[in-house]
């Protein structure tokens, strides 16, 4: 049984909250420390349950990590790497997308991997074919089996040309993870150039990788034979920074985010000040507030970096809601991720949602039947509601709708919201959220 939030809606949450390392950094940062002949340090990793996921996963590959009991940071040694049983994997993996990144490094350290067959947020088509093809091209051997999937690579990862239809995070990831002790050049087209991209690259040029990013998002690695540990120190997550902003806008409050980072927030920077939000920009962190008076409507369109990173827009189209007039938001790289938006819709919001691309963005989806398109009017009060979380951002979302409403929401499902915000009640607690935690044991808690 999942914990149970009880939300007491209308008060305007207010005071600082501290964001560390990103979610989508850490994860792949302590995978890529299997590449090492010598131990890895990462810091600034936050307590969140994929960087779990991950440590379980290392540790019955026989990875060493050893937590720090007061930084928190994480030294990975994978002297003893091994062979792992399906069946550990299996439970250990959980949920969690991020065994598939675990191959090349495998493969490199013990000549064998294995995946599970795999979850994650159910907010669209996030196939794990593609990742097996690009191993393939490594020159890896492919085998389905009923649990999973078997790779080895017999002579070794060679290096290759591979061009992405899609500049794909997760293969950009799975394609930096292989490479760099592939034998030979790869050469990567199409490739993502998120900062926790360039972030994970500084991370592997630490132990001795050869990587050049080039302007036209085409990434050259020169295979060495060997790579060392790594001391990195991650960035922050500014997928987390950038929902507490918009928990400030819809609550009407005022937040403090230690760790926000200007640089790569810069689009979203732009667009909270379109909407009418009030922030001050410092080199700690960024002040996030409601100015008074009505919000303002907009059209917005998501995209890979530097565009406006999907991540931000479930929580923002919460705060789209309170805005006067009509808001369009046209999602182009999830195709499903407006499903959160039903919850929003009984909550008392007026949201149409369109197959057709509203917006200027070429898009993958448009003639495809997917309702990737919203339409948003405002402002309508929100009322409180029974809500379960469908996905980790559209539960993030789910919750400051329910801070926001008038009256008292149950909220199920929360622990999803837990694999990418650490401390997310001890956070709202702070902030002076009034709610209850109604433990798996049946015991009420603010924890």
């Amino acid at each position: 049984m999942s914990r149970i939030l009880t939300v007491r809606g209308g008060v305007p949450l207010k005071g600082r909250v501290q964001v560390r390392g990103a979610k989508n950094l850490v994860p792949k940062a302590m995978v890529a420390a299997l590449l090492g002949n010598t131990p890895s340090t990462l810091r600034n990793v936050p307590e969140i349950k994929d960087v779990e996921v991950v440590t379980s996963l290392l540790q019955i590959h026989g990875i060493t990590v050893e937590k720090d009991p007061v930084t928190g940071d994480l030294t990975m040694d994978p002297a003893n790497a091994k062979k792992a049983s399906s069946a550990e994997i299996n439970t250990h993996a959980g949920d969690s997308r991020i065994p598939i990144l675990l191959c090349g490094p495998l493969i490199h350290s013990i000549g064998h991997a294995f995946i599970p067959d795999l979850g994650g947020c159910k907010i669209g088509d996030r196939p794990i074919d593609y990742h097996l093809e690009v191993l393939r091209q490594f020159g890896a051997v492919v085998d389905k089996t009923g649990s999973g999937t078997s790779i080895t690579a017999p002579n070794g990862l060679k290096g290759t040309k591979i061009s992405l239809p899609y500049p794909s995070v997760g293969a950009t990831e799975q394609v930096l993870l292989s490479a760099t002790r592939a034998e030979g050049i790869t050469e990567l087209t199409g490739a993502a150039t998120e900062p926790e991209i360039i972030d994970l690259i500084a991370i592997l040029q630490k132990m001795g990788a050869i990587i050049s990013v080039q302007t036209d998002r085409t990434i050259r690695i020169e295979g060495v034979t060997e790579l060392s540990g790594y001391d990195h120190t991650a960035l922050p997550d500014r997928n987390e920074s950038a929902s507490w902003a918009s928990a400030a806008l819809v609550t009407g409050g005022d937040i403090y985010v230690e760790g926000a980072s200007q640089r790569d927030m810069m689009t979203f920077v732009n667009t909270f000040r379109k909407i009418g939000g009030g922030m001050d920009i410092h080199d700690d962190g960024i002040r996030f507030f409601h100015k008074g008076g009505a919000l303002k409507p907009l059209v917005l369109e998501t995209d890979v970096h530097p565009g406006f990173m999907t991540d931000w827009q479930q929580p923002l189209v919460v705060a789209l809601t309170q805005a006067e007039g009509v808001s369009i938001v046209h999602e182009t790289v999830y195709e499903n991720r407006f499903g959160f938006t039903e919850a929003l819709t009984r909550m008392g919001a007026s949201i149409q949602l369109h197959r057709e691309c509203l917006g200027s963005i070429p898009c993958r989806f448009g003639q495809r039947n997917f309702t990737h398109s919203a339409v948003i009017s405002g402002s309508t009060p929100l009322t409180g509601a029974n809500i379960h979380v469908p996905d980790l951002r559209g539960g993030f979302s789910h919750m400051i709708a329910a801070l926001a409403a008038q009256g008292t929401s149950t909220v199920t499902g929360i622990d999803v919201i837990s694999r990418g915000y650490e401390h997310f009640t001890a956070k709202l607690d702070g902030l002076g959220a009034d709610f209850d935690v109604i433990e798996a044991n049946g015991k009420a808690g603010r924890k």
